[in-house]
């Protein structure tokens, strides 16, 4: 509750809240909000020539090139698109806590070699790791959701690695283990507690990111596959329909964008409170 009161306080974080709890709760609600099934074919979705309908009457923000309500294909999109983020972020933070606790903590011989291989990870441009990974793979919302996971740990586990480091110098780390605590005990009661705030800042941060990345792989045609809607292969297959249909590539668009500048707005908010010696190092 204190966060809480602390956010709203901040308008950009106020902001950020309301659009991220906007977001989430109307995926949630889409299968009784939506006014058509995001699969339906409309018998009037499309003009006398077969063109999509513009925004307005029956089709809130008009329809798509199949003659598919646009705002239905939207919400459910939604649940797509979050799900991955969570599930994909959630997965990357895990493994990097992992990674970057246990590299910092041995040190030595077993900690060189989890770091180097981090490094070498970091090393590979993350969009084309994705592209890679997701093509040699069928794509799916799980197969998608494990790609963005195995591309966005290493950023985690580098910053784990580097808190984990320090605190394990600390005085209070030595002596507990003068006194005789296991290393679980000294893991689990004292490093991990304290890398907790880093965590929660990046499980929030990442879901921009991956909201970004997923859309990017669905507009590239190796993500979400059709007929299930995401928000990028939305976009990807109203493309060629730029000019003629414009609402189909820029309203997503701007949802995508808002959707990921409110959980940076969020991110940056728990980070400021969770962590003031981190304020304004955004």
């Amino acid at each position: 509750m204190h966060v809480l009161k602390q956010m709203i306080r901040q308008p950009t974080a106020l902001f950020g809240l309301i659009v991220v709890t906007l977001v989430i709760g109307l995926a949630i609600a889409a299968p009784w909000i939506a006014p058509f099934s995001p699969d339906e074919q409309m018998f009037d979705g499309l003009s006398l020539e077969g063109a999509p309908l513009p925004p307005g009457g029956p089709y809130l923000l008009g329809t798509d090139t199949l003659g598919r309500d646009l705002f239905s294909r939207l919400l459910f999109g939604a649940r797509t698109s979050l799900i991955i983020g969570l599930v994909a972020n959630g997965i990357a933070v895990t493994i990097g806590l992992f990674v970057g606790i246990v590299a910092g903590y041995l040190r030595g011989l077993p900690g060189n070699i989890l770091m180097r291989f981090t490094d070498l990870m970091m090393a590979f441009p993350a969009l084309l790791l994705a592209i890679v990974l997701a093509a040699l793979l069928k794509p799916s919302l799980w197969i998608v959701a494990m790609v963005i996971a195995l591309v966005n740990w290493v950023q985690v586990a580098r910053i784990v690695y580097t808190e984990t480091r320090g605190l394990v110098e600390r005085d209070f780390i030595m002596a507990e283990r003068s006194l005789g605590a296991g290393h679980m005990r000294v893991l689990f009661m004292h490093i991990l507690p304290h890398l907790m705030p880093t965590a929660i800042v990046w499980g929030t941060l990442g879901i921009a990111t991956t909201v970004l990345l997923e859309a990017t792989l669905s507009f590239l045609g190796v993500g979400v596959q059709p007929p299930q809607p995401s928000w990028g292969n939305i976009i990807f297959e109203s493309q060629s329909y730029f000019q003629a249909a414009p609402w189909l590539v820029f309203i997503p668009g701007a949802i995508i964008l808002l959707t990921a500048l409110s959980f940076n707005l969020v991110g940056d908010a728990l980070r400021d409170i969770l962590d003031p010696t981190q304020r304004g190092r955004g």
